[in-house]
């Protein structure tokens, strides 16, 4: 596109008029005050009855209005404020269009906006920023208002040139602004997700507990938790929500307090998921789901262990030294009614591991696109199954940089290991 041709009517006087409006649209960077400062320039400049300011939309190839007012400064709603005709004719061309005869100009066709207004001088004109068309200014005045000459047009074209670079720039920044306060809420946010996570780890003799929980966004679905429930006992939990981002994490929040709180309540272990899943499908109107994995362990190496869809845990048993999958089971929380648990009993003996995992971990991709897999992850963990708790987390999350090679996750990995020692 072509900028506007200018003619050389502007006198030193509208040069004068021009940089004085300049400074004053570019005097503030909020966008409001600088569309307000840019009608108000164009109004005073050309002496017109009406204003008008449209921005334009590359997308869909149209106009909306941004401020439109009358010469006591009242404002004007988008039906009785420009002609449809000129502004049209102006986009299209991308040039300035000036008529003081706009009902018998042989360049337009009279729409009910000039024979109504009885409209005798409109002025418009296209704003420009770097050859691209954000939007148009339009005056005008009625019959008995006189006319508007080619310096007016000239005029109007160079503060409309100006005007296109202010609101760019001041939309440039409300967006920088936006972009700056809603990175520190989901900053903050992440904070406070983090916060929900367990800090001290269970109280009981004879295990070793490690987990890490790593978000591929700002907020994450996964979860993990781990709890003392008495001098005997303490509780585990790996989730994932089936979303991301925000929603996910506040159906996280929601769905460990539910769990914890029956936990504490001494319910039985099915029976915590189980009351879980039904106050989330009478209260959760989201359609999301949590796939949860919730295991309690007692003093003497026993454990009851619950699947509610999530992807089974690997044990490891030292007396082998061979790791294998758990037993799927169940389905996601939240999805449907009476949720068919079902328990798992285990006795662990002195060396034997659960790790559990979301699908982050098995779904890490290296460069070829192949998985991380969970044949990967058993042979991972028989690797360093003989060491402790930490060693084994970390052997794992260093077997799997070293398999991504660098591909960054899309998804939310959790991780969490215990170790019985006896």
């Amino acid at each position: 596109m072509t900028a506007p041709t200018l003619s050389t009517k502007l006198t030193l006087d509208h040069l004068t008029t021009l940089y004085q409006i300049s400074m004053t649209m570019n005097s503030s960077l909020q966008f409001d005050e600088a569309l307000a400062n840019v009608i108000d320039a164009m109004m005073l400049a050309t002496k017109a009855e009406r204003g008008v300011l449209m921005g334009f939309d590359e997308e869909t190839g149209s106009l909306r209005l941004l401020g439109a007012r009358g010469i006591a400064g009242e404002q004007l709603a988008k039906e009785e404020a420009y002609s449809t005709t000129i502004v049209n004719q102006v986009v299209s061309t991308r040039q300035p269009l000036l008529t003081n005869n706009a009902m018998f100009d042989d360049r337009i066709t009279p729409g009910q906006s000039i024979i109504m207004r009885g409209l005798r001088a409109i002025l418009c004109a296209p704003m420009m920023a770097q050859d691209r068309l954000v939007g148009v200014v339009y005056v005008d005045t009625s019959m008995r208002s006189g006319a508007f000459t080619e310096a007016d047009r000239d005029l109007l074209s160079a503060i409309a040139n100006q005007a296109g670079i202010t609101l760019e720039n001041s939309r440039l920044y409300t967006v920088a602004v936006e972009k700056g306060r809603l990175e520190h809420e989901l900053n903050l946010a992440r904070e406070i997700q983090q916060g929900l996570l367990p800090r001290r780890k269970p109280q009981l003799p004879g295990y070793e507990v490690e987990a890490v929980w790593q978000s591929a966004r700002e907020m994450a679905g996964d979860f993990y938790d781990y709890f003392t429930l008495n001098e005997e006992s303490f509780g585990v939990v790996i989730a994932d929500v089936s979303d991301k981002g925000a929603p996910s994490a506040l159906f996280m929040a929601v769905a460990r307090s539910m769990i914890r709180s029956y936990a504490y309540a001494g319910l039985p272990p099915r029976e915590t998921l189980s009351q879980t899943n039904d106050l989330i499908l009478d209260d959760a109107e989201s359609g999301m789901f949590v796939t949860v994995y919730h295991s309690v362990f007692y003093k003497d190496g026993s454990s009851i262990n619950i699947n509610a869809g999530h992807n089974p845990p690997v044990i490891y048993r030292a007396a082998s030294r061979s790791a294998s999958l758990m037993p799927q089971g169940g389905r996601a929380i939240g999805w449907f009614p009476a949720n068919p648990l079902s328990e798992v009993q285990l006795q662990l003996e002195p060396g034997d591991v659960i790790v559990y995992y979301t699908d982050g971990l098995t779904d890490a991709e290296n460069p070829n696109g192949e998985n991380y897999g969970e044949a990967r992850l058993c042979r991972v963990v028989e690797e360093a199954g003989t060491g402790t708790a930490s060693d084994i987390l970390k052997h794992i999350l260093q077997s799997i940089d070293t398999f991504a090679q660098g591909i960054i996750p899309f998804d939310d990995l959790t991780l969490m290991v215990v170790r019985y020692v006896g």
